[in-house]
C-alpha cells in the first residue's frame, strides 16, 4: 500500500499554495477534504488553471491526488472504523492546515472545527502504524490580547486573554498538540502564520483572503445604518465618518500567502527535535496601520478616524462596526512577533519582499465595481523572494 503525505484544509487559502509545493517533492497526496462537497478535486483543478500552473501538472492532477472524505468534527472523522485504520496506516506526514478563520463566529462553534478537528487528526496519527509525523498549522495570534512588547515561540499562555473566540479555540487546539507529543512521544511542527495576503485579484472560484472579508464588513455597513452609496475615489468629505478605537502607531503582520507556504514546507524539511518545534511564520517588518486603513477607505468608501476611547454616543454606523469586535480589536496591536529561529534556519531567504500599498491594492480592489485604478503600478518584486 502506497505511502502519502496527506493534507487537511487543501481548497483553503493557505493549503491551494502548500499542496501546490507538495507536489513538487511528492508523487502522489491524499486530500482530506470535508464530506459532502464532492468538488475538492474540481477546486484544486481551478485553482491551478486560475494561477498559471503547467497544463501538464493540472492534467495529471486526478492521478497524482486521492480525495478522502472527513468530517472533522467527528469521532474517526466521519469514517467506518475500517477505513479510518485503512487511511491511517496510509499516511506517512499529516499535514493540518484545515480550520476557521471566522473572527465574529462564538466559541462552540469554533471549537468544533479547530480543536475538536484537531483531536481527530491527532487521533489519525496516533492510529497509523507508520508513526507520522504531524505538521500543524495554527497561528501567530494565539499571542492573545497583549498589545505590545514581543511575542516569542516559546510562549503558549492565556493570562492576557484572547481578542476572540477565534485566537483561543487556536490556543486550545495548540495545548492538545502539545499534550499528545508528550503523551505518544511523538515529534511535531507547529507553524504559526501571521495575517495572509496575496496581490492576486480576487476571484468567484478562488479563496479569498483576511482583510478581504474586512473589506466587506466595511463596504456593506454604510449600506446597512442607512447610509446613501457614496461614489469611490474623491476625497473623505461627504463619506460616512466612522471613529473607531485604536493607536495611532498601530501596525500589523500581514505575509505574502506565498512566500508562508514556501517557508513552512522548508521548515517541515528539516530533521525534527524530537518534540515540539513551533516556529512563528511572520514578515519581518509590519505593515503601519494607517495604511491598511486608508485602503480601506478607499474600498468602502467611509472616513475612518482612530480615536483612543469608544463614542458616546456612538452613530448607528459606528455601533455596527462596533459589533465587531474581532476585527477591530487590532487597531489597537503595536506588538512585535520574534521570528529568530527561521530567519536563523533558512537565512536571507526568509525574508520577504516588502508588502505596501501597491501590492495590497491588486489583491482588494477588483473586487468592488468602479473602484478607482491604483495609483501607479505595483511595486516591483512585490511577489515571494523565493520563488519567481
Amino acid at each position: 500500500m502506497a505511502v502519502h503525505v496527506a493534507l487537511t484544509g487543501a481548497t483553503g487559502f493557505l493549503g491551494l499554495r502548500l499542496l501546490r509545493l507538495l507536489l513538487d517533492t511528492h508523487r502522489s497526496l491524499t486530500v482530506l477534504a470535508h464530506a459532502g462537497s464532492g468538488d475538492a478535486l474540481h477546486r484544486i483543478t481551478r485553482f491551478f488553471e486560475l494561477t498559471g500552473a503547467p497544463a501538464a501538472l493540472t492534467a495529471e492532477l486526478p492521478s497524482r491526488l486521492r480525495v478522502v472524505e472527513t468530517d472533522l468534527a467527528r469521532p474517526r472523522l466521519g469514517l467506518t472504523e475500517r477505513a479510518f485504520q485503512e487511511l491511517a496506516d496510509t499516511v506517512g506526514t499529516l499535514w493540518h492546515s484545515a480550520g476557521s478563520i471566522n473572527l465574529e463566529g462564538d466559541l462552540p462553534e469554533l471549537r468544533r472545527t479547530n480543536v475538536e478537528g484537531t483531536r481527530q487528526v491527532l487521533e489519525l496519527a496516533a492510529a497509523s502504524r507508520l508513526r507520522p509525523r504531524v505538521i500543524h498549522v495554527s497561528t501567530a495570534f494565539v499571542a492573545g490580547a497583549r498589545r505590545e512588547g514581543v511575542a516569542y515561540e516559546d510562549e503558549l499562555d492565556a493570562d492576557d486573554g484572547f481578542e476572540n473566540a477565534y485566537e483561543r479555540s487556536k490556543y486550545e487546539a495548540e495545548l492538545l498538540v502539545r499534550a499528545w507529543s508528550g503523551q505518544h512521544r511523538r515529534p511535531v511542527l507547529v507553524l504559526r502564520p501571521s495575517i495572509l495576503v496575496t496581490d492576486r485579484p480576487p476571484h468567484p472560484e478562488l479563496p479569498a483572503h483576511p482583510l478581504l472579508v474586512v473589506e466587506r464588513i466595511l463596504r456593506d455597513a454604510p449600506r446597512a445604518a442607512g447610509h446613501p452609496p457614496v461614489p469611490y475615489g474623491g476625497t473623505r468629505a461627504g463619506r460616512p465618518r466612522v471613529r473607531l478605537v485604536g493607536h495611532p502607531a498601530c501596525r500589523l503582520n500581514l505575509l505574502q500567502v506565498e512566500h508562508a507556504a514556501e517557508v513552512m514546507v522548508r521548515l517541515a524539511a528539516r530533521t525534527p527535535s524530537g518534540g515540539v518545534d513551533t516556529y512563528h511564520v511572520v514578515h519581518d517588518r509590519d505593515v503601519p496601520g494607517p495604511v491598511v486603513l486608508g485602503l480601506l477607505e478607499r474600498l468602502a468608501p467611509l472616513a475612518i478616524d482612530l480615536v483612543d476611547a469608544a463614542p458616546d454616543p456612538p452613530t448607528a454606523l459606528e455601533a455596527l462596526l462596533g459589533s465587531y469586535p474581532g476585527m477591530t480589536a487590532y487597531l489597537s496591536h503595536r506588538r512585535r512577533f520574534d521570528d529568530t529561529r527561521v530567519r536563523s534556519l533558512l537565512g536571507a531567504s526568509a525574508v520577504s519582499a516588502p508588502v505596501g500599498p501597491a501590492y495590497l491594492w491588486s489583491g482588494l480592489a477588483p473586487r468592488a465595481e468602479g473602484v478607482p485604478a491604483p495609483p501607479g503600478p505595483p511595486a516591483a518584486g512585490a511577489r515571494s523572494a523565493l520563488r519567481p
